[in-house]
Parts: structure tokens; C-alpha cells; sequence
């Protein structure tokens, strides 16, 4: 029962966490369209340190897509996005230095999709370029700089419970 009870309470701190970096990158302009740089993004290296991060990821991103005003296809494929970027860094939790990868990687071939047949955003090339260098800079960037403060509290933060 407790580790349900951690699980349920870790995925819920992320996903709240996620929606407000969200919607603080959204004040700043940059949660959507062609040039993004969410700062939610970087907590998609936390599957490294619990699986609950999967669905606080993705329950998170699912109600700041929709909470920001995006397009449905940006809602369903954008969270989509978020879950393999968050499956693929918990496949990749025994090497840290590949933790941000999965997410660069999935949104990077995604959104842009996203932004073309969901709002219009031309040319398609520009937007791989743009969502590329928004996730190496929320992903790579500020995750690993993340990654590395949390692994110091990691027993205490993310107990093996």
C-alpha cells in the first residue's frame, strides 16, 4: 500500500509541476508554436529516478496542452510525444548522460508535424530546427542540469521504497 501511496503522490507532485513550468514558459511566450522552450521539459529526465514520472509527465502535458489553448491534434500528439520522450528515458535509466535523448528525439519529430497540420506553421524545416534547439535547451540543458542537483537528494527524493 505504501508504494502505491509514493507512487500516486510522486506522479501527482510532477504533473502539478509540470503544468505550472508550463504555464510560467506560456507568460514568457514560449510554451507553444514554432519557437517553445518549456521549462516543464526539463523534468522529463525524472523517469531516471522513478517510473511514476510517466504518467506525471504525461498527465501533466495533457492538461497544459489543453489548459494553454492548443489544438486537439497538439493535445493528443504532443502528450504522445511526452510519453515516449518518458518511456524512453526510464528504458535509459542506467545511463544518464542518454536520460535527455528520448525527449529531444520524440518531440523533435513530432511537434513539428503538429505545428504544420495543426496551425498552419511553414516551413517544416524551420520548425524541426526550432523545437530541436527548444528541447536540447529545456531537455539537455536545464534536465541535465536537474538531473544532477536531484541525484545528490536522490534517496530522499525518490526512496526505493
Amino acid at each position: 500500500m505504501k508504494k502505491q501511496v509514493l507512487f500516486l503522490t510522486q506522479a501527482g507532485v510532477i504533473a502539478a509541476l509540470y503544468v505550472v513550468l508550463t504555464l510560467l514558459a506560456n507568460a514568457f511566450g514560449l510554451a507553444n508554436y514554432a519557437i517553445q522552450v518549456r521549462f516543464s521539459e526539463a523534468l522529463t529526465i525524472l523517469p531516471f529516478f522513478t517510473p511514476a514520472a510517466i504518467p506525471g509527465i504525461t498527465i501533466g502535458c495533457l492538461i497544459s496542452n489543453i489548459v494553454t489553448g492548443c489544438a486537439l491534434p497538439d493535445i493528443v500528439f504532443g502528450t504522445l510525444a511526452s510519453l515516449i520522450g518518458a518511456v524512453g528515458t526510464f528504458l535509459l535509466r542506467r545511463r544518464k548522460w542518454f536520460a535527455p535523448i528520448p525527449p529531444i528525439a520524440a518531440n523533435t519529430v513530432i511537434v513539428p508535424f503538429v505545428l504544420l497540420y495543426a496551425y498552419g506553421i511553414e516551413p517544416l524545416w524551420f520548425s524541426f530546427v526550432t523545437v530541436g534547439i527548444g528541447e536540447i535547451i529545456s531537455c539537455g540543458v536545464l534536465g541535465m542540469l536537474l538531473l544532477n542537483v536531484l541525484s545528490r537528494y536522490r534517496q530522499i527524493l525518490f526512496p526505493q521504497k
